[in-house]
């Protein structure tokens, strides 16, 4: 949620952008340490301008740091199978050369 002057997160939201617990954040609102607003029953919290722009530079770099943690584990799993073709080829082409209970099992 946007307006002019920062932006409104929700609790989930503003206990993880400041690295502290919800029950922190339900305190601060609840002793009004915190700028908040109360919509259908949910609690936002204002963030600043500046804190807003810190805000969706973090956001950013949590959803790339999310695709690079996905696609390492993607290259791993295309790692593991390249090495089972390799060990098939490699089976495959030594046919030969492999005990005949062996290859009874291919």
């Amino acid at each position: 949620m946007n307006t002019s002057e920062g932006v409104w997160l929700s609790i989930n939201e503003y206990s993880r952008y400041k690295d502290i617990s919800i029950s922190t954040t339900r305190r601060h609102i609840k002793n009004n340490i915190l700028r908040y607003k109360e919509e259908n029953g949910k609690y936002f919290i204002l963030i600043n301008s500046i804190e807003k722009l810190k805000f969706r530079e973090e956001e950013e770099l949590m959803k790339k740091n999310f695709e690079i943690e996905e696609l390492k584990f993607k290259l791993r799993k295309l790692e593991e199978e390249n090495n089972e073709l390799k060990m098939l080829v490699a089976i495959y082409e030594n046919k030969n050369e492999l005990p005949p209970e062996f290859l009874k099992t291919i």
